[in-house]
């Protein structure tokens, strides 16, 4: 099959949000007025929460809602290693110490009983994400978060429209952040936004992300030096746009998943993403695959360079955040998460987005499927 390349995300956009965002070209607002305000408010009524503040990126919601809650050096933060590097950015960025814990196998989220072996009379807070789409398991984690009596996180970045027992995932934390960048069903660029329903953690968020505009003349620093960490009114309206046909946006990435479900079952050498049962909905962020017992870290590494060379964007999921120089530092090793290491050697991230065609994904499948017989790896049953 001749193809152009094939990226790993792709925004799903059309003219009308082109139109929403040269409608706030052509006005006398472009930083953040109007159009952040309706955000805020749609983006709050689709989850249901009381308080939505956007924010500049999702790293800085985080480090927003961190600094509210008053954590920082000496403190400890618990936080997954299989995850994007942003999460424990802003736990460092705030001066806290993070404190990785280990995975469930299957799910690939924060695993709550080996948080709990985590916890000292240090820890402050617990940041738990929905992993590429797959809600973490929020009822224990929530168990395990008030037992400590410490803050609870929900990093939902990764799951914008995953349901987790009837509830949509966003609701379950004392806060949750969402980011707008790619990958991902709704993007605007670069942005995030923080959801609560925490009338004075709300008030704070706030008050740390930016002054009031008619602050702005003022010369007085006041109690909390913000951050000027807002979102302006371009990306917002390129959000609001897109959050406004949200279940569209879903529904063509889930046709999508559908193809790449039906093309996995012909090769036993790759595991399709697992939902656990209590889980209703799962929106996948990457379609990740798991490579049987028989490849290494070295022949997803080669494989996922065969795909560049056939024009597939790929990438391995994740490269794990304790083995990272900046959290190795702090004094992780090798070994020291097992379950995270060992997934993360055999994960591999394929495009997922609404411009694929059947025949692409089938493409990218037999791609593979080739890449790893040729690597001598053989059909291998994920166990």
């Amino acid at each position: 099959m001749k193809t152009t390349f094939l990226p790993l995300s792709d925004p799903d956009l059309l003219q009308s949000d082109l139109e929403a965002v040269l409608e706030i070209l052509n006005s006398q607002s472009l930083s953040a007025g109007p159009a952040v305000e309706q955000f805020e408010t749609e983006f709050a009524s689709y989850l249901s929460r009381k308080h939505a503040i956007a924010v500049a990126s999702g790293t800085i919601g985080l480090l927003l809602a961190l600094r509210a809650r008053g954590i920082g050096a000496g403190d400890e933060v618990i936080a997954s290693a299989h995850s994007f590097r942003e999460t424990a950015h802003a736990i460092t960025l705030c001066g806290a110490r993070p404190v990785f814990a280990d995975i469930d196998y299957w799910a690939g989220t924060l695993d709550p009983v080996k948080a709990k072996a985590k916890i000292t009379e240090r820890t402050r807070a617990i940041i738990a994400g929905n992993t590429n789409g797959h809600p973490a398991p929020w009822e224990p984690l929530r168990e395990l978060a008030s037992e400590a009596g410490v803050m609870l996180i929900e990093d939902s970045t990764e799951a914008i429209g995953s349901v987790y027992k009837g509830k949509i995932v966003g609701g379950f934390g004392d806060c949750s952040v969402f980011d707008f960048s790619q990958p991902g069903p709704l993007v605007c660029g670069e942005g995030g936004m923080i959801v609560t329903d925490d009338d004075e953690l709300a008030s704070l968020i706030r008050r740390l992300r930016s002054h009031r505009f008619e602050e702005r003349a003022s010369v007085v620093l006041g109690a909390y030096p913000p951050l000027q960490a807002s979102m302006s009114d371009i990306a917002a309206a390129l959000g609001l746009a897109q959050l406004r046909r949200i279940e569209l946006l879903l529904a063509r990435r889930k046709r999508v998943e559908r193809w790449y479900y039906q093309y996995v079952q012909s090769f036993e050498g790759i595991k399709d993403p697992y939902v656990a049962p209590e889980v209703d909905q799962v929106c996948w962020f990457l379609y990740v695959v798991h490579l049987g017992t028989r490849f290494s870290r070295s022949t997803r590494d080669s494989i996922i360079d065969d795909l560049y060379t056939e024009k597939i964007g790929a990438c391995a999921y994740s490269q794990p955040l304790h083995l990272q120089r900046a959290y190795f530092d702090l004094g992780y090793r090798r070994r020291d998460l097992f379950v995270t290491e060992k997934v993360a050697e055999r994960a591999v991230a394929l495009p997922l987005h609404a411009h694929l065609t059947e025949d692409q994904i089938a493409f990218i499948v037999g791609t593979m499927k080739d890449a790893s017989i040729n690597l001598g790896a053989g059909a291998a049953i994920y166990l």
